[in-house]
């Protein structure tokens, strides 16, 4: 019998979400499966998304061939661009889309020599304060690349720092920089990602670029944007004991019972992905009932508390997150955020399942 410890990956979830996206923003939709799809399986994503996605976003060229080895033909953004002249020539040899975002990969696209156009997605700083061309060189910048014979289609593009946050300017900021800079120029738009999705109709263009919410880990959880969780990741009790009052429980002695308390053993722990911060109060689901970590969570094992659930035995199902405990929730618990959680899922089985409709 195997370790119980799985993450099920809903693939019918993984396409309601990139429908809702696409709906919500008009246009079409850029599929972010960078970092493995969060975690869930870049090529498991891309396949089952190969039917309905617009285009894919990787962050790296390497991400991308993978993806190309795997025989996915859509459109594919390498969203932070070429390193280097090899990149370009992967660019053109398995026709990828290419964000570029400073004046070197511009020297490096000038530099560059193919008979296919080149697909560009030129991006703008326009308040991230991280990567892309300063809103006053934008236009310049723009006249370039349409210069060379070797690019093809011009994206513009800007990516927000704060649309998680729909009660804060920075968005609306950021919006009209990227309209100032970018008027009179031809060519697509793209602004949003995940939150500017879900809470930005002003930034809505040509292309959305929804990441985290294809996965179900709403960027705004205290809103219900009517997503669904991909993940699931579950385990199993595999020993149960009993605490008096005063008795300390695992590494450190962090949890001491302040009342008879019964304790679940779980097949889970960092090792796998679950968070180590996660302290003692961070929901958990055993037979479909909420309660709670307790403990310290160790390398393969972590603690649960059993007392009010007497039914609660060896073999009892347990969910660390999904869709009876979200992942935001935990999250929050552990002082990080969702998209560290799922990227960090490891060593657990992986099952494949498909149990909403699309």
């Amino acid at each position: 019998m195997s370790r119980p410890a799985i993450a099920r990956i809903d693939l019918s979830a993984l396409r309601h979400n990139y429908h809702l996206a696409r709906q919500r923003h008009g246009g079409r939709a850029l599929a972010v499966i960078k970092a493995n799809a969060y975690g869930h399986g870049a090529i498991l994503c891309a396949r089952a998304l190969a039917d309905t996605a617009d285009a894919f976003a990787v962050a790296i060229v390497e991400e991308a061939l993978e993806l190309r080895d795997a025989g996915i033909r859509q459109p594919i953004l390498v969203l932070e661009g070429a390193f280097g002249p090899d990149d370009l020539a992967h660019a053109t040899a398995h026709d990828l889309w290419m964000v570029v975002h400073n004046a070197e990969q511009i020297a490096l696209v000038e530099a560059h020599r193919s008979i296919r156009p080149l697909t560009v997605w030129l991006k703008m700083d326009s308040g991230m304060r991280r990567a892309g061309i300063a809103p006053a060189a934008y236009a310049a910048a723009h006249a370039r690349l349409r210069a060379l014979p070797q690019v093809g289609d011009i994206v513009l593009m800007t990516h927000f720092a704060r649309a998680d946050e729909p009660d804060v300017a920075t968005t609306a900021e950021q919006i009209a920089t990227f309209d100032r800079a970018t008027a009179g120029l031809p060519g697509e738009r793209s602004l949003c990602n995940s939150g500017g999705v879900l809470a930005w109709p002003a930034a809505h263009r040509d292309w959305a670029r929804p990441g985290i919410l294809l996965y179900g880990a709403d960027p705004m959880p205290s809103d219900d944007h009517g997503l669904q969780p991909v993940m699931t990741l579950s385990s199993a009790i595999m020993n149960i004991r009993d605490l008096a009052p005063g008795e300390a429980l695992g590494y450190g002695g962090r949890f001491v019972a302040e009342v008879p308390t019964r304790v679940g053993l779980v097949a889970m722990g960092y090792a796998d992905g679950y968070p180590r911060v996660a302290p003692t109060g961070t929901p958990v689901a055993v037979d479909g009932q909420l309660t709670r970590v307790i403990g310290r969570v160790s390398m393969d094992m972590m603690t649960v508390d059993l007392t009010d659930l007497p039914a609660a035995r060896i073999g009892s199902p347990v969910e660390l997150w999904g869709r009876s405990v979200s992942v935001n929730s935990v999250a929050q618990a552990a002082g990080t955020i969702a998209y560290e959680l799922l990227c960090n899922v490891k060593r657990v089985r992986r099952e494949i399942v498909s149990t909403t409709p699309a």
